[in-house]
């Protein structure tokens, strides 16, 4: 059997059919990017390869941009997956993240927010799939993204696009919200300490306007649970989850 199988066949569960190996058909062009977990490759016209460097599958990822690809949601189109799961062809999307966007153009921050609030909304129209993993805290049949910031959508000519869906979960659609809450107001930043503190009410505003189009009590309800959850990521700083209980202390609810 080829490296490489049609999603659809993956999905469905089917005998998949032979296929060369992604070198041997389009072989993968300069490094674009590297992330935590992969690099990202140029990969034939409109296409970009993403390779895990630590041999996670990324198969219920594929599978879950799919499925809410398959309801209208904004992502990138899936085009091929290995067998193992370890390589990714995805559709290429050109534009700047919602985050740089706002650096660059920081009059758009409150418009930014109101879209990043949409997105969420949108994904949690959506009914979560039974073979999708439950959240670690809260209860619910919502489709959540569990990374859903400003740093995962990219503007393009089509619209924004929500990018990195490895934590996708199911559950309660404020349990999304509050951990994009958490996310943006206690990452770092790393900048001087006049700029930071510049970029820091630029953050507040960014906060307090994406939060506004939410039941703010829901979300309340359970911030304490996601910082509990989020502050064992050991990707976190000491300083971040000082601010994560902070921020759960001054904000969540008993």
């Amino acid at each position: 059997m080829g490296l490489f199988a049609r999603l659809g066949h993956v999905l469905q569960g089917r005998r998949h059919r032979a296929l060369a190996t992604v070198c041997a058909v389009r072989q993968p062009g300069p490094l674009l990017a590297s992330g935590r977990d992969s690099d990202i490759f140029e990969c034939g016209t409109g296409l970009v390869l993403r390779r895990s460097r630590r041999g996670r599958s990324m198969a219920t990822e594929a599978r879950t941009m799919e499925y809410v690809r398959s309801h209208g949601y904004p992502v990138p189109a899936v085009e091929e997956i290995s067998d193992d799961g370890t390589e990714l062809m995805i559709e290429r999307l050109t534009g700047p993240s919602m985050g740089t966007d706002i650096s660059r153009r920081p009059w758009t921050l409150r418009r930014q927010a109101t879209v990043l609030a949409d997105l969420h909304r949108r994904l949690h129209d959506i009914p979560a799939p039974d073979w999708l993993a439950p959240a670690p805290c809260g209860e619910g049949d919502r489709l959540l993204h569990l990374d859903l910031h400003p740093l995962n959508v990219m503007l393009t000519a089509k619209g924004p696009m929500v990018i990195d869906w490895p934590n996708a979960k199911r559950g309660d659609a404020p349990v999304d919200v509050a951990l994009t809450w958490v996310l943006m107001a206690c990452g770092g930043i790393p900048a001087g300490r006049v700029r930071a503190a510049v970029l820091g009410l630029g953050r507040g505003l960014l906060v307090d306007a994406f939060l506004r189009d939410f039941e703010l009590d829901a979300v309340r309800r359970h911030l304490t649970e996601v910082v509990e959850w989020k502050v064992k990521d050991p990707n976190m700083t000491e300083v971040e989850r000082q601010a994560m209980w902070e921020l759960a202390r001054t904000r969540g609810t008993a």
